[in-house]
């Protein structure tokens, strides 16, 4: 038999540590055994102890720390090098989906990519979509980060291009946004997919999947790859990409994109040392009724947001406004963290119709810069 008890502690600004006066944790379940120790515990989400932080459905970056001797009369032993940090949604679980494992896949991955020497590369690469003739539906979509690389690879869009191109457009990949770049590239506006950087794989759910096949499908897409070197590393060959899982069992309804927030603008930039500075990206009630009104008069279900910042961003707020009265928020992540960008599939399907406003708000702080910040990218 063992024995495990449970104590609230909390800490300040000097790191040290101090018994909670008010207990708000209980344990649940203890079990330890000759390889592990494991403690499920509860605790209410609002505790209205000033010592403990709100539970929201923002990141939360749980710390842990372990010693091999139990805690003595004279209180906590020093961990040292057995903690770590680790950033989770804990309102906001995976969806444990468990798909066939004989269901056919295809691979959209960069070739021996050269990462030029310098902090930020956007790598584009045209691919043929393999699946032609016959209406399927991609219910998931993998990273496949090359081993080693997970810092490197930042996020991955995909765009669906013009159906007019020929296979010409395939040989080879070039820098993004770059003036040499081939015109093809151009034709390739409307994202379908992307995938940031602590992502796992994004499953659709059960009555939705992205359509491929058909002529009304993208025919080509463009894989945007963001490389981020901050080291100017040189001689990184990178062969990351992405795996898209399908299915000839068609589902209810298809999936789209809508982007929304700050477009790439030399007009957006923040200034230095501001510990907080708010951008707003406005996604106007003429704007959304021209394109949902004739193709979406009855509007469109969201069932997931991907909310994308870079280093600067401290918080992103999707606010939604149907009639002009503001709407619970549509996704929010106010503890950001660059390393952590995965989707959010919403609790319930939100209804975005013609005539509804969205404003994407995006907090940054520039406290340790000393320069101008430009916005490089689009926030999704």
């Amino acid at each position: 038999a063992t024995f495990s008890f449970q104590q609230d502690y909390f800490t300040d600004e000097n790191r040290v540590l101090k018994k909670d006066p008010q207990q708000d944790y209980h344990l649940e379940y203890a079990m330890e055994n000759s390889t592990h120790t494991i403690l499920a515990f509860s605790r209410e989400l609002h505790t209205c102890d000033t010592n403990d932080k709100s539970i929201t459905e923002s990141t939360v970056r749980v710390i842990w720390a372990y010693h091999h001797k139990d805690m003595g009369e004279t209180g906590q032993n020093y961990h040292g090098s057995n903690r770590g940090a680790k950033s989770l949604r804990l309102l906001n679980p995976e969806k444990e989906v468990v798909l066939s494992a004989s269901l056919p896949y295809f691979d959209l991955t960069n070739k021996d990519v050269l990462v030029p020497e310098k902090d930020t590369t956007y790598w584009c690469q045209m691919f043929k979509i393999p699946v032609q003739h016959e209406k399927h539906h991609v219910i998931k979509v993998e990273p496949l980060i090359q081993k080693g690389h997970e810092n490197l690879v930042h996020h991955i869009l995909l765009y669906q291009c013009s159906s007019n191109l020929n296979d010409s457009v395939l040989d080879y990949g070039h820098e993004c946004y770059h003036p040499n770049m081939p015109d093809s590239f151009l034709t390739c506006e409307t994202v379908i997919f992307a995938w940031a950087i602590g992502g796992e794989g994004f499953t659709y759910p059960p009555h939705v999947g992205l359509s491929i096949g058909t002529a009304a499908d993208p025919q080509f897409v463009l894989m945007e790859v963001h490389y981020d070197n901050p080291t100017y590393t040189e001689g990184l060959i990178d062969n990351s990409g992405l795996r898209l899982i399908y299915t000839p069992v068609i589902r209810k309804y298809d999936a789209g994109v809508i982007e929304a927030g700050l477009w790439v603008s030399l007009f957006h930039n923040i200034p230095p040392g501001m510990p907080e500075f708010v951008s707003e990206g406005h996604c106007t009630l003429e704007c959304l009724e021209e394109a949902l009104g004739a193709e979406r008069p009855a509007g469109i279900h969201v069932f997931a947001v991907l909310l994308h910042a870079h280093l600067a961003g401290r918080a992103i707020r999707m606010r939604h406004f149907h009639n002009g009265e503001e709407q619970k928020l549509l996704a929010y992540d106010d503890e950001f963290d660059f390393n952590f960008q995965e989707f959010q599939y919403l609790k319930e399907e939100r209804t975005i119709l013609p005539g509804d406003n969205l404003i994407t708000e995006c907090h940054y702080s520039t406290v340790d810069r000393n320069r101008m910040t430009w916005v490089r990218k689009i926030l999704m």
